[in-house]
């Protein structure tokens, strides 16, 4: 199963194998989440243990949730509010000097409109990745398959359901570019 979720294709997420991945970033995510601030040596260690990479002088604010923690890479110089949620079922990229607000939302995984195979816990997800220097705004939601170009700005709230160019700001639900930065937008 985990070949097919690798794959971007349909799976079944309660497979003994992806279970086990679960519980291990379960298990990481509850040490991180219970650490103090006045622990960054812990937090780090921890976060190097469960992301698929930290970049340097990268810092997260507890809580944190992850599915896999494993398919989530972050640049350096970035820095993530509380409650950031990135189901990594797919990878998730974000890029350096990025500034994530509070409860954004990473969403990868994707539920087959078919009602019987939803019925039958069939799954699939796919990859989200974030230029650097993007600011997500507190409360963003950005959904499965999207990229957002560098510089961008993601207001508040704002929910992304497709791609985003370099250097513009979007807004809304759905996520609409209202400018360039540096200009109006056409």
């Amino acid at each position: 199963m985990r070949e097919r979720m690798l794959a971007g294709d349909l799976y079944l997420a309660d497979d003994p194998e992806l279970q086990e991945a679960l519980l291990r970033a379960a298990d990481l995510m509850d040490a991180f989440n219970s650490t103090s601030a006045r622990e960054p040596a812990e937090q780090r260690r921890l976060l190097t243990e469960l992301l698929g990479a930290i970049g340097p002088e990268t810092y997260i604010r507890p809580p944190l949730r992850v599915d896999y923690g494993s398919r989530l890479r972050i640049g350096a110089r970035t820095f993530a509010n509380f409650g950031l949620v990135a189901l990594d079922v797919a990878d998730i990229t974000i890029g350096d000097d990025v500034q994530i607000g509070t409860n954004v939302q990473l969403l990868t995984p994707t539920h087959p409109v078919d009602p019987s195979l939803r019925r039958q816990k069939w799954e699939a997800a796919k990859p989200i990745a974030i230029g650097d220097n993007v600011w997500l705004g507190s409360g963003a939601i950005v959904l499965p398959g999207v990229t957002i170009g560098e510089n961008t700005v993601v207001g508040a709230g704002a929910v992304v359901t497709r791609d985003l160019p370099a250097d513009v700001v979007a807004v809304g639900n759905p996520a609409r570019v209202i400018r360039t930065l540096g200009g109006t937008a056409s």
